[in-house]
């Protein structure tokens, strides 16, 4: 005789998400004991999930929390959009952003190797893939932590909740912490849109830089044809993309260059160290574009293009912070995933 009920049945549910019927299977294995119906369905779930596993989890959300000492950003991964909207993966992302927040677990690879509700988690994480029924994965994430009072952080989650950034700076004076603390939630929503790789030129592989000088230089020869068939004015075409190559010699040639043309252009030499400085920076510009792509404080600022990232900002605290961390995340970036033919899938199905 059963030594379970409805109640019982109701429980186990409540505190796995699993299937009805999954529950009362689970309960009539463990002849009603609910601990060894949790530990049955456990065991399902990895079964599930080893079958599972297989399936590319493309899809899915970026979770932002963020404290005054410490925010969090993490990429959790299923295989389909419909289930990223589905109220229990969004309850499950919730549960993980909170354990690893609360847990001060700085990355996708503490997250994965910890322990959560008295399991490990990638077992916690194989119950939840049998309950929803898509392969999950916790594939990125990381945490920016303020080691000072003088040290704010803030960040900014889109509203699909497909990307989102956090922010560090560092302040010299506890008068503008509040202000840039704002500043920050606003160059966040910019990196957002504008998909910036770092937060420097500094901070790229030296061999990314050669690698891109080439192609890119190339690009705007390209470009200049089309201008020149159209009649409109060329483009400067670079000798370099990121300021990682503007060595002091490179810097002193352009400007013996500078000198050179205003010589040729009868320019009385008293006035040129007033002409010299601008046209060294549009040098400095046309030979940068790279790090104007794709280096968050070299970028035009979407809210003042006048200036870039780095200028806004020190206009803004005064030349007082300084951001010194940043990580954006964006759901399936870098996974490829295989486009199936579905005729030879049904075909394969049937043979």
């Amino acid at each position: 005789m059963a030594k379970f009920g409805p109640k019982d049945i109701k429980r186990l549910r409540e505190a796995t998400n699993a299937g009805m019927m999954d529950c009362k299977k689970a309960l009539a294995s463990s002849d009603g004991d609910f601990d060894k119906a949790i530990a049955w369905l456990r065991e399902k779930g990895l079964g599930v999930a080893a079958k599972k596993a297989s399936k590319v989890a493309a899809e899915g959300v970026v979770s932002v929390k963020v404290s005054d000492d410490k925010a969090i950003i993490i990429e959790i991964n299923s295989q389909t959009d419909f289930v990223a909207q589905n109220k229990v993966f969004q309850a499950l992302v919730e549960k993980i952003t909170n354990h690893a927040f609360d847990n001060n677990l700085k990355s996708a690879e503490e997250i994965n190797a910890s322990t959560i509700d008295g399991q490990p988690f990638s077992e916690f994480l194989a119950l939840q893939i049998a309950t929803i029924g898509e392969n999950l994965v916790v594939r990125r994430a990381g945490m920016v932590t303020a080691d000072s009072k003088k040290f704010v952080i803030n960040g900014y989650l889109h509203a699909n909740k497909r990307v989102g950034v956090i922010l560090g700076a560092e302040c010299e004076d506890e008068a503008i912490l509040d202000r840039v603390k704002v500043e920050l939630r606003n160059i966040a929503m910019h990196a957002a849109a504008m998909k910036p790789m770092t937060l420097s030129y500094r901070d790229f592989d030296p061999q990314f830089v050669e690698d891109e000088t080439n192609g890119r230089i190339e690009k705007i020869k390209k470009e200049n044809e089309e201008l020149a068939r159209l009649g409109k004015p060329l483009k400067n075409v670079p000798e370099f993309v990121s300021r990682l190559q503007l060595t002091d010699e490179v810097i002193e040639s352009a400007k013996e260059r500078i000198k050179e043309e205003l010589k040729a252009e009868r320019k009385p030499e008293k006035i040129w160290d007033k002409i010299i400085p601008g046209k060294l920076n549009r040098y400095i510009s046309d030979n940068t574009l790279l790090d104007q792509e794709l280096a968050l404080l070299d970028q035009n600022y979407v809210l003042d293009d006048s200036l870039s990232v780095g200028e806004h900002f020190e206009k803004i605290s005064k030349g007082k912070a300084k951001i010194v961390e940043f990580i954006r995340l964006e759901v399936g970036e870098g996974i490829e995933v295989k486009e199936e033919d579905f005729a030879a899938e049904v075909a394969k199905q049937m043979a």
